[in-house]
C-alpha cells in the first residue's frame, strides 16, 4: 500500500477576513472531494487570513497511478483564479 501526499500553500489575495478564507477554502474542499478521491485537511494558518496550507491524501498500489492523480490534482488547483499557489510538495508514506 502506497500513500501520496500533496501540501499546498496559497495565498488568497482578495480575502479581507477569516470568514472569507474559510468559505474560499471549504469551497476548494468540496470542489476537489466531488472530482478526486482523496482526503482532505487545512494544516496550517488556520487564523491568518490570506494563507492557508491544505493537505490532500491519496491511498493505491501503484505509485504512477497515486503521482498521475496527485499532479492532476495540482494542476485542477492551479485552475481556480481566487488563490495563487506559494508552494507546493508531494511526499509518499
Amino acid at each position: 500500500m502506497i500513500i501520496g501526499v500533496l501540501e499546498v500553500e496559497i495565498f488568497i489575495p482578495y480575502s479581507t477576513s477569516i470568514k472569507e478564507k474559510r468559505f474560499i477554502v471549504k469551497s476548494i474542499k468540496d470542489k476537489v472531494k466531488s472530482r478526486f478521491n482523496v482526503s482532505i485537511a487545512e494544516l496550517d494558518y488556520h487564523d491568518i487570513w490570506q494563507r492557508s496550507k491544505i493537505g490532500f491524501a491519496c491511498l493505491g498500489n501503484s505509485v504512477n497511478y497515486i503521482n498521475g492523480q496527485l499532479i492532476e490534482l495540482l494542476k485542477f488547483l492551479e485552475e481556480d483564479k481566487r488563490f495563487e499557489i506559494t508552494t507546493h510538495k508531494i511526499s509518499w508514506l
